[in-house]
């Protein structure tokens, strides 16, 4: 044991330039830059994907807007039309010819209404109405479900449930059913 030299390192330990490498340290370097790298690139991919969100979602509001715009022109152009056509009717019907422009007077002011709205102040409006009536909200959805439902299972090409029909036997002359 006296041979033994304890201050040396082994020779095949060290690297070129006399120092022992350190692989664990180096690795974990490698991994911290790649990690850096990942980290970037993933937070840039989020900002692109945010901007074109963004700017998609602006772009389907302004068309929103833009077609609630159109729409509110037609309801005017609809109520200028039932006005022509109530001011005709006054010769042969009076009564019928106040209903019409009543209801054409109506369409008016919701067209001058809608005219200057915009797809947030719409959904603003319809969030406080279901809010403040909710059992009118779900009523109406019933109903309007319940209508699309029926339209579609008369639709042509569907199969509908069949009929209860009675049943006449030629024997008997009797209708059952």
């Amino acid at each position: 044991m006296t041979n033994q030299d304890f201050g040396r390192s082994n020779d095949t330990t060290r690297g070129q330039d006399g120092k022992a490498p350190n692989i664990k340290g180096a690795a974990s370097e490698a991994f911290a830059k790649v990690s850096d790298v990942a980290r970037d690139a993933g937070s840039k991919a989020k900002e692109v994907a945010s901007e074109t969100a963004f700017t998609v979602t602006e772009q389907v509001k302004e068309l929103l807007d833009r077609q609630i715009g159109n729409g509110a022109s037609v309801a005017g152009h609809f109520a200028s039309s039932a006005k022509l056509a109530a001011d005709d009717l006054d010769r042969n019907s009076p009564l019928l010819a106040g209903m019409v422009r009543s209801v054409a007077s109506k369409v008016e002011g919701y067209a001058d209404e809608f005219q200057d709205q915009t797809v947030d102040h719409l959904t603003r409006t319809a969030s406080d109405f279901t809010r403040k009536q909710p059992a009118l909200v779900f009523g109406l959805a019933a109903l309007a479900g319940f209508f699309i439902f029926r339209t579609m299972k008369s639709a042509p090409g569907t199969t509908a449930s069949p009929s209860i029909q009675p049943i006449h036997t030629e024997e008997s002359g009797q209708t059952y059913g």
